[in-house]
């Protein structure tokens, strides 16, 4: 497709679709804001954009596709600030956040001035951050929700997946209600939850001094998502606050009939609920991306001598195999260690292991 596309917040996500773009539509020009001046000299650099613009209205009011990939609240002002704007009447507006229903509340204002805005959310992330971590197709095989009102006519929403089909991801439309119940379940949910657990943890690790260590292993793993950015969590809570309020109450039922299990000791009732949680979830589809960005671990067991971490990584450096995160786990005693390793993508996970298979005999497993 030929046109102008602007893109406002030079991130992983608006960069990664900025990239997407520029490789399929190759007459579009693509230009960029963000309020973060390196990032958006970085993006110029790297070649995410082609032009940078130095305030939002020099580059809405020249595009044909104006893409906001910013934290929502900020996408909110965003929004009702281009409904002031001298835009063009065949523009179309798009998002790329979390949480809809008060940010199409928000577009109202674009919509009484006749401007389309047609909400989305591409489901996929990365566990690194901003433009220089950007992915032409980190969005492969993820799906990507569009939540257009009822009066976006077909031809609209089109020509967005036009544009957009360069993602390589996968369209469903929803309506911002379905939108905001379905990421609140599957997304927004499990961070309150892992929050939790590290809090509780924190909490009793002031008398019990070694949990600190223990929780190196598998409770790190289920609760990596505890690491995200506080501010963008918060804003997340407080506008799908009516699904997580209802969801917390579901919970509450839920941990009572745990409760309740565990006062009756009902042998029988205790093993169906877990069976019943493992059948679920080892249904679930492996390699389908999510919501919630996949964590592509290896686990290697190492011999305790000195250089043998300097060592696998040199191997993965030689074969330019990326490695997104490294750690050591100290839940073990012995004198093999475990060494993990975190990749980016399922390919990058299967490269290493041919790699280490080739260069080593130790022995490694796959995180699931």
């Amino acid at each position: 497709m030929n046109g102008q596309v602007f893109v406002i917040g030079l991130g992983l996500i608006g960069g990664s679709i900025a990239l997407s773009i520029k490789h399929t539509h190759l007459e579009a020009k693509c230009s960029g804001y963000d309020v973060n001046k390196e990032q958006l000299k970085l993006g110029k650099m790297l070649g995410v954009i082609d032009e940078s613009v130095s305030t939002i209205r020099e580059g809405a009011e020249k595009a044909d596709l104006i893409i906001i990939a910013t934290p929502v609240n900020e996408t909110k002002r965003i929004v009702e600030e281009l409904a002031h704007m001298n835009l063009k009447r065949d523009v179309i507006i798009t998002d790329a956040g979390s949480t809809k229903k008060e940010i199409i509340s928000s577009a109202n204002y674009l919509k009484q001035k006749g401007f389309t805005f047609i909400g989305g959310h591409p489901m996929a992330g990365s566990h690194k951050s901003g433009v220089s971590a950007a992915r032409r197709l980190l969005f492969e095989n993820a799906f990507y929700l569009l939540t257009p009102e009822p009066h976006i006519t077909e031809e609209k929403i089109d020509r967005l997946k036009e544009w957009l089909t360069s993602t390589k991801a996968k369209f469903i439309t929803v309506t911002p209600h379905e939108h905001d119940y379905l990421t609140g379940v599957i997304s927004h949910f499990p961070h309150i939850i892992a929050a939790s657990l590290v809090r509780r943890a924190e909490e009793s690790s002031q008398t019990q001094k070694l949990i600190p260590r223990l929780a190196a292993g598998g409770f790190r793993d289920i609760t990596r998502i505890a690491s995200s950015s506080p501010a963008m969590w918060r804003d997340i809570l407080l506008q799908n606050n009516e699904v997580l309020l209802g969801l917390l109450e579901d919970w509450k039922k839920e941990m009572n009939y745990v409760y309740e299990m565990l006062t009756t000791a009902d042998n029988e009732e205790i093993f169906q609920y877990f069976q019943s949680a493992k059948t679920f979830r080892d249904e679930m589809p492996q390699k389908q991306k999510g919501a919630i960005p996949a964590f592509y671990d290896l686990f290697v067991d190492v011999p305790d001598y000195p250089g043998v971490i300097s060592e696998i990584t040199g191997y993965l450096a030689k074969e330019e195999i990326s490695i997104t995160n490294i750690s050591i786990r100290e839940t073990r005693e012995e004198i093999t260690g475990v060494l993990v390793i975190s990749f980016q993508t399922e390919e990058d996970r299967d490269r290493a292991i041919d790699c280490i298979n080739r260069q080593t005999s130790f022995e490694h497993t796959i995180g699931m």
